[in-house]
């Protein structure tokens, strides 16, 4: 059960800070520490958690017992611009992207010790 979002307009690096927040959680967990969250990020990332487990759903999985086992998120294309500066220079400004993929699973089973 996977979905990925493309092109998203924000560094990797602070899409990272939100995508581990959220790895290992179950699907109720992860919603609700995304909506508390004072991110950017966080709005696209439990979109794209609710379409994983759309896409799931559609499958047959039973969604109580998901979990969200890996969000990766990985540098997408970058936008290159430039910017006047002092005696006649130009620099240039990056425009990072993102591009977001979320997988989720069954929990794993405990095993109770001896």
């Amino acid at each position: 059960m996977k979905a990925s979002l493309s092109n998203y307009r924000q560094s990797p690096r602070k899409v990272r800070l939100v995508a581990n927040a959220v790895k290992g959680k179950s699907l109720a967990a992860a919603d609700t520490v995304l909506s508390y969250m004072p991110k950017r990020a966080a709005e696209p990332i439990q979109k794209l958690i609710k379409s994983a487990a759309a896409n799931a759903a559609v499958l047959g999985a039973d969604l109580s017992t998901l979990v969200v086992t890996n969000v990766e998120v990985n540098k997408g294309i970058v936008m290159k611009r430039i910017r006047a500066r002092a005696m006649g220079v130009a620099k240039r400004i990056n425009k990072r992207t993102s591009h977001v993929d979320v997988t989720l699973g069954d929990a794993p089973v405990k095993k109770q010790g001896k």
